[in-house]
Formats: structure tokens, sequence, C-alpha cells
């Protein structure tokens, strides 16, 4: 069975590593890169906000280290923070975070409709002011429903979102191998902005794209890959999973081959 591992290449490793290792066949394709953004005076203007909110969402590794490193650079100590409650997005960014000397809750469901069900939302009516370390068009839909609930959002951007030139060459050589040798494949897919990239790719291979099946990360995602396999006329196959952690994709996978 072919997997096409899409996570950003810094963090593909481990579940590639652990896919090969159990005799599946991996190809890495990226969909995504994260580019820090600029430091500026509007990120060093929120930095010195940070003492004044309740709790800090960090949505990735890459928004711990860059977040960090500009926390610094704003001259703000993490000991001026100790009264904030982190958020991590999955269990990788906590670990970084802790990495750092932070804990940090972690969502059972790695989403924002997961997050949005931990005790700080639900069981802190207090809850007034809180920041978002983030890239350009993550997490959109939980800062939506903070702000719904009067709860004022510090909207921290810190890195952009880009596909990766490199993988137009890759999918050139998943093609060729494709023409070649037809197959069904599984995919992850993390993001909307991930499955935007695919859809973008394979917009004159639509009958590649209908071989996928992709395990997505959350039911919101899960409804939007249905959403556009409705509108678009497609058939292809989705499973909606709560993380996409080593052990969960290869279970899922296990589960997949022996159903083939």
């Amino acid at each position: 069975m072919l997997f096409i591992n899409t996570r950003p290449a810094d963090r593909a490793q481990a579940l590639t590593q652990c896919l090969v290792q159990a005799h599946f066949q991996v190809l890495d394709l990226p969909l995504l890169a994260l580019q820090p953004l600029p430091y500026n005076a509007q990120l060093q203007q929120q930095f010195t906000q940070l003492a004044a909110v309740q709790a800090i969402v960090v949505v990735s590794p890459t928004a711990v280290e860059v977040g960090l490193a500009y926390l610094q650079r704003s001259q703000v100590k993490l000991e001026q923070l100790q009264h904030i409650e982190w958020i991590a997005v999955g269990k990788k960014t906590a670990a970084v975070l802790a990495q750092h000397g932070i804990t940090a809750s972690v969502p059972e469901v790695e989403t924002s409709e997961g997050m949005l069900q931990l005790p700080l939302f639900t069981q802190r009516p207090d809850l007034k002011a809180i920041a978002f370390w983030r890239g350009i068009g993550g997490r959109a839909f939980m800062m939506q429903q903070c702000q719904q609930k009067n709860i004022a959002v510090v909207n921290m951007l810190l890195y952009a979102r880009c596909f990766p030139e490199s993988s137009k060459q890759q999918f050139q050589a998943f093609l060729t191998m494709m023409q070649r040798e037809p197959q069904p494949f599984v995919m992850n897919i993390s993001s909307e902005a991930s499955w935007c990239y695919w859809l973008d790719l394979c917009e004159s291979h639509s009958d590649i794209l209908q071989k996928g099946h992709y395990l997505v990360l959350g039911t919101r995602l899960y409804q939007i890959l249905l959403e556009d396999r409705k509108s678009k006329n497609f058939c292809f196959n989705i499973t909606s999973l709560e993380n996409l952690e080593e052990n969960t994709v290869l279970q899922t996978l296990s589960l997949l081959q022996r159903s083939l």
C-alpha cells in the first residue's frame, strides 16, 4: 500500500520512518512549508500585551520556536507569564514547549473543536482574553468562537504557510509512477490549506485525486472534504481521525490494508 506523507519536511520524518519499518511504501510530498514572518512593531506591541491575557494557544512546533524567540526579543520574560495557561495544538507542540519548561494542556482531539472542549473554555466564566501564536490562515474558526463568547483575542501572526516549490517536482514523479502503475493510495490531510494545495496540484488530474483515501484531522476538515466530493462530483474515500500521530496512522493503515 502506498502512503503519501504530506506533513512539512521538518515534521514528516517520524511518521515516514514508522511506516517504512512496518513495510509500507511511503512517498514524502509536503503540501505546506512554514516561513517565519519578520519581527515588527505590531508583534512588539502584542508581546508586551501578553501579561494581560489568561491563556496562550500555540498551534505548532514552529509557533513555539518563533514565538519564544520573539518573546525574548521583546524583552518579556517567561517569569512574567507564570499566571497564564498554555494550550498546545498536539502532543508534539506540547513536547517542544516542555523543552522550554512550559507545561501545556493538550485537547484529546487535536483540532479547534477539540480545544474548545478544554476546561479553560467550558469551566472558566472569567476567561476574558486569550492570545494565539499561529500562522497566517490557521485556527480562524477557534478565534471566531472565542470572539462570539466575548473573549478578547490577541492574534499574533508568526509565520506564513505556503506551498513548497520542490513538491511540484515530487508530484510530477508521483504522476509518472501512477501512469506506469496505477494504484490506490492513502494520504494524510492535516489542514484546509493543505487540502486546497492538493486540489490545485490535481486540477488537471482528477482521476489521480479520486484514487486517494484521505485521512483527515477532525470532523470540520472531514466535512470540508465531504462537501468538495459532493460539489465536484468526485469519488474518493475519507476517514476522520482524532490525531495524525504515528501509531494512529499505522493502525488505520493496517486496518485498511486488511480490508483490501
